[in-house]
């Protein structure tokens, strides 16, 4: 495709690989991964069909780097979540972890659609596992800053069953009960201060 005045892009292996990786996810998200193929990625890219088969082979390829991608960005976001709040107490930390939640039902909905059907392909896939396992990890990781690792790995646990049973229920659980899951959980073993050893 011509830019302005007749000049070509440049082409750039890396940020194509990016724009079609960024092209399944949306996908995924629309469609789920039954729905991923790469005609709809190219499609989507808005670049030629062999231009996703030529860095993709196949549709587990596909995947895999959506899967990756998704992984990263996640993890980016709790390190800089936890960054913008170094100190919390368990009570405060219910209150936030629903407030990402229950974002997860509105805006951010997309991203937690792709997270899920991710998870589910990884069922199907054993290569895929070790990517899925990243998500859980970056979520006990992160709340291990602020209670107990067993209460930081319950968190994380719960913290996704609500979500799964927001995106694939008829109705998203009320702020009452996932402010309660996670406040019954966080504060049932509160971290011992460590700061004065």
């Amino acid at each position: 495709m011509a830019e302005q005045g007749g000049a070509k892009r440049r082409y750039d292996p890396k940020r194509r690989i990016e724009e079609v990786v960024a092209a399944a996810e949306r996908v995924i998200a629309a469609r789920g991964i039954e729905g991923l193929t790469h005609r709809a990625v190219a499609e989507e890219a808005g670049v030629p069909l062999g231009a996703t088969t030529y860095h993709f082979a196949t549709k587990d390829d596909l995947i895999q780097a959506t899967l990756q991608r998704s992984v990263e960005r996640f993890t980016a976001y709790l390190d800089d979540w936890v960054a913008q709040r170094p100190q919390l107490t368990p009570e405060q930390l219910a209150v936030l972890l629903a407030d990402a939640l229950l974002a997860g039902f509105g805006p951010e909905r997309g991203q937690q659609v792709v997270e899920f059907e991710l998870y589910v392909a990884a069922l199907r896939r054993p290569a895929l596992r070790p990517i899925a396992d990243r998500y859980i990890e970056a979520s006990v990781d992160a709340l291990s800053r602020y209670v107990d690792p067993l209460t930081a790995r319950a968190a994380a646990v719960a913290a996704n069953g609500l979500t799964l049973r927001g995106l694939a229920g008829s109705e998203p659980p009320s702020r009452t009960d996932v402010e309660g899951i996670l406040r019954l959980i966080l504060t049932a073993t509160p971290r011992p201060d460590t700061r004065s050893s």
